[in-house]
């Protein structure tokens, strides 16, 4: 089914949801630029001129030359941002607000003072609450096709960048990507939600959050230091990214929902390694960062609730999408210190079994094995348990089947690590009649 969005039958009430904030992102961006004083006497000494610069709707244009913050919102503003647009030009709080009822600002300050508007005839019209309540049509939804869980090593996307991958040291490693190149062109979603870590490239030290979900149309390609990868940049999915939002949040995830960020290898190897040399990708990507660089790290128990969220926010999204969810990093690895240069063949292969076998037990490992058996960096296959979560079998829903796994050191520093699960939902049948 839908997610409930009751709140937009409020009267006289624009709530400011994640579909608004696609709406109206470069409009609010816009009000964002009046916080310095050079930009605001542009602003005023030409204003067409700087709304021009901006890639604005016609309509979002004439909302702000007519002074109407009723259509300004309507088009996706929210009132914070265009607050330091009617800072600009002089306007009071009280003066917008009054705006936007029809009242002058004495005429709003007056019904302040006499203590505010009443909620009495502004609730909800009860008809309208029960026609918004009505049984639907039948709807196709989207489907969780499968998983993908792959190492994202940098040093690959290098070796493929530079012509290298028939050379003896990297041969071994392309050869076992060879079947899932041919799996993934005959089972090519409408979109993959990848789960990656950024590495200093989008998020520095000022910020660090947690889980981050890209809701952006686009996504360029990161300069990590030896200058962008010549990969083709993301096309995102905004829709079903605003839907998962919405969804994951109404289930206690907390997250941060980012339009713009440049995307460095954690995404683009495993799109390399399963694509191809390509112009464009096959598909759209809504990344998905997680926080696996400093402590504390979520634990793979909470990673794998938020896969089994996820499936339900992908299958409530009333569009029939084929969709892939894809957990990468690790395996095994040490970037820094004496013990630099860490494998642990052992213990990363029984990660893969319990990753098919046993998820549910594994998502208990705490973090403490993770660095002790699997290195420093090898925390981040935490990350595969969101995507191992979102398969059917997890709650009990359905089945899956391994299609391919492949295990191989080294790779540059790193042992890589390689699963594809197709996902097998239960149909249920049409009841008998007798």
């Amino acid at each position: 089914m839908s997610l409930d969005k009751t709140y937009k039958l409020v009267p006289g009430t624009t709530i400011f949801d994640s579909e608004q904030s696609a709406k109206g992102y470069h409009l609010n961006q816009f009000c964002m630029s009046l916080m310095t004083a050079e930009n605001r006497a542009s602003y005023l000494a030409d204003e067409r001129a700087y709304l021009d610069a901006w890639p604005l709707r016609e309509e979002q244009k004439q909302a702000l030359r007519d002074r109407d913050l009723n259509a300004a919102m309507r088009e996706g503003g929210n009132i914070y941002f265009l607050a330091k647009w009617g800072a600009t030009l002089g306007l009071s709080f009280q003066q917008m607000a009054g705006s936007m009822t029809g009242m002058t600002e004495q005429e709003y300050r007056d019904m302040m003072v006499g203590g505010g508007r009443s909620v009495e005839g502004n609730r909800i019209d009860h008809a309208v609450l029960q026609a918004a309540h009505a049984p639907a049509a039948p709807a196709e939804h989207a489907t969780v096709t499968g998983a993908v869980f792959t190492s994202h090593v940098p040093a690959i996307g290098a070796a493929l960048d530079h012509g290298k991958t028939d050379e003896p040291y990297w041969q071994p490693v392309f050869e076992g990507y060879e079947y899932s190149k041919a799996w993934e062109k005959e089972n090519v979603p409408d979109v993959i939600f990848l789960v990656y870590n950024d590495h200093a490239s989008a998020f520095d030290q000022s910020m660090i959050p947690t889980f981050v979900l890209g809701t952006g149309a686009s996504y360029p390609i990161a300069d990590e230091g030896y200058g962008p990868r010549p990969v083709p940049g993301i096309e995102g999915d905004p829709d079903l990214a605003a839907h998962i939002a919405h969804s994951l949040i109404r289930d206690d995830f907390d997250l941060t929902l980012v339009n713009e960020m440049a995307i460095d290898h954690g995404l683009t190897v495993p799109l390399s390694l399963m694509f191809g040399n390509v112009e464009r990708w096959p598909c759209k990507v809504i990344p998905f960062h997680v926080n696996v660089v400093q402590y504390p790290v979520p634990s793979g128990a909470r990673c794998l609730k938020l896969g089994q969220a996820l499936r339900k926010a992908i299958e409530s999204y009333d569009r029939p999408l084929k969709v892939q969810v894809w957990g990468t990093g690790g395996m095994s690895h040490q970037l820094q210190g004496p013990r630099a240069g860490l494998i642990n063949r052992e213990w990363d292969n029984a990660f893969l079994d319990r990753l098919v076998a046993d998820p549910a037990g594994l998502a208990e490992v705490p973090h403490l094995e993770y660095v002790e058996e699997a290195g420093s960096e090898g925390i981040e296959l935490v990350m595969w348990l969101i995507a191992r979560g979102a398969m059917s079998d997890v709650d009990g829903s359905g089945e899956v089947e391994v299609k391919h796994r492949f295990y191989h050191v080294p790779a540059s520093n790193t042992a890589v690590g390689h699963l594809i699960l197709e996902n097998r939902p239960r149909v249920d049948e049409p009841a008998v009649k007798e």
